[in-house]
């Protein structure tokens, strides 16, 4: 190997390194943890603040119905892609309101006595969401907006993952703190980890997009236009069904995983060691790898590979279901089983998050990245909901062959969506450099 060539590599990994030490993947981190959690809050500090206070199940249940903004937040995302606030821009402006009303929001939830004054820990609920969602569209956005192409995968990766760790906030340290401290001071504690976000808000520069919407009219139709303008009616549909399946066999696959753990005689400690622990974690190196792999391969292929490094691994719960059909499925069994699957639903989602930013125009990212963003979720929200059903009557082992062959139709539309040696197709892109530090 020559000098040259030499100097070459060397400079082609020092130029790797610094893309994944860039300011705008710091960016993606921070972002990513702000956004993801207000969430857990709802879904895990919430549950254990009412449970503890004496409040009925049938009520804490209900308070479940309050992440439905998370589900409908494109329906005002033209109004992120419309307005500025404060005169600091269509992205800062709203992401710093938000982020200051999320901090004053959770922060008074502790002060309320659930016995007596429910409706306005309700209110103050509905607020954290509807705030928490809204964070979300405009997070989403900025992230867009400051990646190149070829970053993306890497920022939405390191995005998705820090959003995953900012659970361990509310679903942990909190909790351990509630046994030590009133939940006045647990809930204000915990709405001063958003702080970092503010700061950010505040150091950052706001992107420079050449097109914006000049009217609400505008942000509402020239999305929809746009888009369907760009792909064609039938690319646009082939999109939209990609995103509705791509996910949805693992998605259902997951949906009923603790009761399936105890019909195979694994107690709760277990499978809180093992699943949560071997889960999270190689679920977050699944994701980190492919954002880096992202930055060597095109989006489009990474979405072949990790869709089957997605799919496959739900084979090994059917072979899980048939070793603890008699109850006597190893620990160690479970432990390969959850963490191939994790590790492969990291590697999916980076794919995927990449590939809906890329399908994005930054003119209209707020509206477009949320309608998106919510399609996927529609699996979790109404298809998972069936996944009852079907164990009931074909037991776990064909249920998981079928949400095996549930994931086939999305890996055939990618012959449509994405060749692997086709040409990658997006928005136009922003200028990255206007979101550095």
């Amino acid at each position: 190997m020559s000098t040259e060539q030499l100097g070459e590599g060397a400079a082609e990994k020092q130029s790797l390194w610094r893309e994944i030490f860039s300011a705008r993947m710091g960016i993606c981190i921070i972002t990513g943890f702000c956004s993801g959690m207000p969430l857990y809050v709802l879904i895990v500090l919430l549950a254990a603040f009412l449970k503890s206070e004496g409040v009925d199940l049938k009520i804490i249940g209900l308070f479940s119905m309050v992440t439905f903004p998370y589900t409908w937040k494109f329906l005002w995302a033209p109004v992120v892609d419309r307005f500025k606030l404060w005169g600091l821009g269509r992205r800062r402006g709203w992401m710093l309101t938000t982020q200051v009303v999320l901090i004053l929001a959770i922060g008074s939830v502790g002060w309320c006595d659930p016995q007596a004054q429910l409706l306005p820990i309700m209110g103050l609920v509905c607020l954290t969401s509807f705030a928490s969602a809204t964070q979300d569209i405009v997070i989403d956005a900025y992230r867009r907006e400051i990646l190149t192409d070829r970053e993306l995968g890497l920022g939405s990766s390191l995005f998705v993952n820090s959003y995953r760790i900012a659970g361990l906030v509310p679903g942990s340290l909190s909790l351990i703190a509630a046994d030590f401290f009133p939940w006045h001071y647990v809930f204000a504690g915990t709405a001063l980890f958003l702080l970092p976000g503010v700061i950010l808000t505040l150091c950052v520069r706001e992107p420079q997009v050449k097109t914006t919407p000049k009217s609400l009219r505008q942000a509402v139709a020239e999305p929809f236009h746009e888009f369907v303008s760009r792909k064609g009616i039938k690319g646009a549909l082939l999109c939209l069904c990609f995103v509705f399946f791509y996910k949805l066999g693992d998605s259902m696959a997951t949906a009923l995983a603790t009761p399936f753990y105890l019909d195979l005689g694994f107690s709760l400690s277990v499978i809180g060691i093992v699943a949560k622990n071997v889960g999270i974690w190689s679920m977050v190196a699944g994701g980190l790898l492919g954002g880096v792999i992202m930055l060597k391969i095109t989006i489009n292929k990474a979405l072949w590979l990790f869709g089957i490094a997605q799919m496959l691994p739900i084979l090994g719960f059917v072979l899980l279901a048939h070793a603890g059909a008699d109850g006597s499925a190893p620990v160690w069994l479970l432990a390969l089983v959850i963490g191939a699957e994790a590790f492969g639903t990291g590697l999916g989602t980076a794919a995927f998050v990449a590939y809906i930013s890329r399908e994005s125009n930054p003119a209209f990212t707020a509206t477009q990245y949320a309608l998106l963003s919510s399609l996927s979720a529609v699996p979790r929200t109404f298809c998972n909901a069936a996944t009852g059903f079907i164990v009931a009557a074909v037991g776990w082992e064909q249920f998981f062959v079928i949400c095996t062959l549930l994931a086939v139709p999305g890996m055939l539309l990618l012959f449509k969506i994405a060749p692997w040696g086709g040409a990658e197709t997006a928005g136009k892109s922003s200028a990255p450099a206007a979101g550095s530090a």
